[in-house]
């Protein structure tokens, strides 16, 4: 199982703040009632919380996303362009 996370759709998201309530050792709101969501991995225990919150968005603007594979930020090789210099 990959690891996930909460994301809010902002568009579609009205502040009705039921997400904060729910699961507020992840969500905030911010001065407008708008969520503010903890981006770091959920663990097992907090993915039961975190998906009573998802379920209970009246405007479905709540999200399980499975967190992306980290890419190489290694820089390539020399010579592995293939463009000789001179």
């Amino acid at each position: 199982m990959s690891a996930k996370r909460i994301v809010v759709d902002p568009i579609a998201c009205d502040g009705h703040g039921l997400c904060a309530e729910l699961f507020p050792e992840r969500i905030t709101l911010d001065d407008w009632g708008y969520p503010i969501v903890d981006p770091r991995p959920l663990s097992a225990e907090e993915l039961e919380h975190a998906r009573r919150a998802v379920d209970a968005c009246p405007v479905m603007a709540l999200k399980l996303a499975a967190l992306a594979k980290a890419r190489s930020t290694a820089a390539p090789r020399a010579g592995a362009s293939g463009h000789r210099g001179g």
